[in-house]
């Protein structure tokens, strides 16, 4: 019977019995171009990769930043001043050592304690052979002008995943690194924390390892009270499920990372508040015996629900990976606008040929799916 469900899930875009398994309800929104906006075509001579996006105060200018090939040299940037809609390119006015960083950029806007606001792009090494760690550029007329920052130097895979405002101002930053840095078992992550607005970080500190597990590719929010922090971990043995760790004291300690539900079994999470107090979260479908495994996808549900480790209201098919490797694809930048447009962007195959991967938004909101989920 289960395999039934999982079937109907495929071909008719959504489910009507809930469980924590294939059986979590499935909105299926890939097939609507419509709703699609490509910001930078793949061709077959150049891949397009691991996309990140910023949203600004204004709530329509939307900052991307991403990489050439898979896990390559950093140059590209994009901004939309329209939600998403029509994107410029910026690559030219980038300082020109830009395109020396390597591996998966990631932007952030971070205010220091006399309220000045400054744009950061970090990368994960400075050159091809595994220079200085985490190089960036920095703006501080909100992405007018840029200019090169010197490394941090922490040895990395990848850069901050995420990075989370504490209640003292002080902004607390993950990642991950293997041994001494390299891209191989056993992965962990690390925190540091910046007191002065991203110029210079805490000694880093390992805040989670498993045994027979490779965490990494943390992502860290604030839970709806603001007194707790959850932090979502990529699993990289794709063995089972993603997992999950909490703090209640500022990331000064975690809890042991325990399993995700079924329905958060993915890499690369990144996610928002929605305006009823849920949560969506988009990421590169692994959970175990996903009818969309590989794809990139969205989960939707309470924040109660991660914490008890139930199944959550229902998923999203965002878009469809035409790659032969179908699990390349799902690095995103996931923003809301005011009026409850959601823009989820990532790197994706965009269609069958010898085109390599594209950066990719599609657009929804959450009322469309949740009446899709009903009916």
């Amino acid at each position: 019977m289960k395999r039934i469900l999982v079937l109907l899930t495929y071909f008719l875009g959504f489910q009507v019995i809930a469980g924590d398994g294939p059986d979590l309800p499935l909105v299926d929104l890939s097939g609507d171009k419509d709703r699609h906006v490509v910001i930078a075509y793949g061709s077959k001579e150049i891949y397009q990769g691991h996309p990140t996006t910023l949203l600004m105060p204004d709530r329509k200018t939307i900052f991307a930043v991403w990489c050439i090939n898979h896990g390559g040299a950093a140059g590209p940037m994009a901004k939309s001043v329209d939600g998403g809609l029509t994107w410029t390119r910026l690559d030219k006015t980038l300082p020109p050592g830009y395109s020396t960083h390597q591996n998966c950029p990631s932007i952030y806007r971070l205010i220091d304690s006399e309220g000045k606001a400054r744009i950061w792009v970090w990368s994960a090494a400075l050159g091809k052979r595994g220079g200085p760690g985490m190089p960036s550029i920095m703006s501080e007329d909100e992405g007018e002008t840029w200019k090169e920052m010197p490394p941090l130097g922490f040895p990395c895979v990848m850069t901050f995943s995420s990075i989370v405002k504490l209640k003292d101002g002080r902004y607390l930053g993950l990642y991950h690194k293997g041994p001494e840095g390299a891209d191989k078992s056993p992965l962990a992550v690390y925190q540091t924390i910046t007191a002065d607005g991203g110029f210079t970080w805490s000694e880093p500190a390992l805040v989670a390892a498993v045994e027979g597990k490779n965490p990494c590719e943390p992502f860290v929010f604030r839970a709806p009270d603001g007194n707790e922090l959850c932090c979502l971990l990529r699993e990289n043995t794709h063995k089972g499920r993603s997992l999950m760790m909490f703090s209640q004291d500022e990331g000064k300690t975690w809890s042991t990372p325990v399993d995700t539900p079924w329905g958060l079994s993915g890499d690369r999470h990144i996610g928002v508040p929605l305006e009823d107090g849920r949560w969506i979260f988009a990421f590169r479908d692994m959970a175990p015996e996903s009818p969309t495994r590989g794809h990139f996808v969205a989960w939707v549900g309470t924040y109660e629900d991660i914490k008890a480790g139930k199944c959550g209201d229902y998923r999203i098919k965002l878009l469809h990976s035409h790659a032969e490797r179908v699990t390349d694809c799902g690095y995103p930048g996931v923003e809301l606008l005011p009026d409850g447009t959601l823009v989820i962007t990532t790197y994706v195959k965009y269609a069958p040929g010898p085109e390599q991967h594209s950066v990719v938004s599609t657009r929804f909101k959450i009322a469309e799916t949740d009446a899709m989920v009903k009916r």
